[in-house]
């Protein structure tokens, strides 16, 4: 098998600060994590930006600046912006912070869907923030926007105008389906790399035989053009982790997927995630790409090349 590479996802925009006083929110913050799971032996570093103020979502080029010459400067690791920002930003707020950094790799959500986080209130906790409470309840009247001119967009400004390769986010099979049709019109170039999301309520759940149809989707759809990654909301994070390692995938962990190291005990930070599955990955007998290994796998442009 190949190397595998261990992508970190660093904050997020699902969890709210309330739900662990682990999860970084202020620049120092998400920047020690960062380079801290980078250490552990992270490859490629997935970040959304929050307001320091009260640890709400923000893709506001200022917040992305306060923490990225930071991690270039603390770490060697890929730098992954999210263009998925939050469900409640307009495309346009979303893609602010990316297309003023223009990182080596950025995020891409393959479809439009709903995404449910209200379940998260059936857990009783006081709230630091007033915004908190009403993020949660109404996401059960939210619609994650991802059209199909949305994606040709982003593939232009981004990847076409900025050289940024992507990290293309199927939360089903549909989405690997609306992937190759980019890919058909000569909008999406190999090597492709596909993270399977799975967990989220409104995408597919986090399940070994889910896991097993998307990838031979992607086998069908791309054949030998293609390298996936598996992450896994919630209590599945691990687990799934060990099975994509298994399969000759990578794997995706940090805060942002799941707030825990183990079942009742909140996560310390993102390296603690990274030391764990890794140490998973290698009792397997795989080895860890390093982040120049990882770049020279997706054919990224390089860390010199980026707009900070």
């Amino acid at each position: 098998m190949s190397k595998i590479i261990i992508s970190c996802a660093i904050t997020g925009s699902i969890h709210t600060p309330s739900m662990s006083p682990h999860l970084p929110v202020t620049p120092a913050a998400i920047a020690e994590q960062a380079i801290g799971a980078a250490e552990a032996g992270a490859a490629i570093l997935h970040l959304h930006a929050r307001d320091p103020d009260d640890g709400r979502p923000s893709a506001d080029p200022a917040h992305f600046m306060a923490f990225l010459p930071r991690i270039k400067a603390g770490c060697e690791a890929v730098i992954n912006l999210s263009t998925g920002g939050s469900a409640v930003m307009t495309l346009d707020q979303r893609l602010a912070g990316p297309l003023a950094a223009a990182p080596e790799m950025a995020s891409l959500n393959m479809g439009t869907m709903n995404f449910a986080l209200y379940p998260m209130l059936g857990k009783e906790r006081a709230w630091l923030h007033d915004w908190e409470e009403p993020f949660l309840r109404n996401s059960d009247d939210l619609v994650f926007r991802n059209t199909p001119r949305d994606i040709e967009g982003i593939l232009r400004r981004l990847g076409a105008e900025r050289g940024a390769r992507f990290e293309f986010e199927c939360y089903d099979v549909g989405h690997l389906h609306m992937l190759a049709h980019f890919r058909d019109r000569g909008l999406v170039q190999a090597p492709i790399f596909i993270q399977f999301v799975m967990g989220v309520l409104g995408g597919i759940a986090a399940e070994p035989e889910h896991l097993a149809h998307m990838k031979a989707t992607a086998d069908r759809l791309f054949g030998d053009d293609y390298l996936f990654s598996t992450l896994a909301a919630g209590r599945q994070q691990m687990p799934m982790a060990a099975i994509s390692a298994g399969m000759g995938g990578h794997v995706r962990v940090g805060l942002e997927d799941n707030l825990f190291i183990a079942r009742g005990k909140l996560a310390e930070s993102n390296a603690e995630q990274v030391a764990r599955v890794r140490a998973i990955v290698e009792g397997m007998g795989r080895t860890v790409a390093t982040p120049d290994e990882a770049r020279e796998m997706l054919a990224l442009k390089g860390a010199d090349q980026v707009g900070f």
